[in-house]
């Protein structure tokens, strides 16, 4: 499978914050996502970056792990990013999914 070049943002019902051994600062970013989209109805959730869940939408990771995030989920609408908080790839995720739009890859 290839992966997949945008996603709608009204498609999108979950997020997976992919971190090396699925603690710490993903779980960090995650919390901080769900309270930034708890009113949207899109999940949520932190694992290791090699159990990317099937049914995830998109997948958030450190750009040093987007390689082996595109191998754990070829199809899925990765979305790297450099820095835990306050990252702009991750703001523009947010606003998409608030405001509307497609999230690129």
């Amino acid at each position: 499978m290839t992966q997949m070049a945008g996603i709608d943002s009204k498609d999108i019902r979950k997020i997976i914050v992919a971190c090396d051994a699925g603690m710490g600062s993903s779980v960090m970013l995650a919390s901080q996502l769900r309270k930034q989209l708890r009113d949207t109805g899109v999940t949520v959730e932190h694992t290791p970056v090699n159990s990317i869940p099937a049914d995830a939408d998109v997948v958030l990771c450190h750009a040093g792990l987007a390689a082996r995030a595109r191998a754990a989920a070829p199809d899925k609408v990765l979305v790297p990013f450099q820095i835990f908080l306050g990252d702009p790839a991750v703001t523009r995720l947010v606003d998409a999914i608030k405001k509307g739009g497609t999230v690129h890859a």
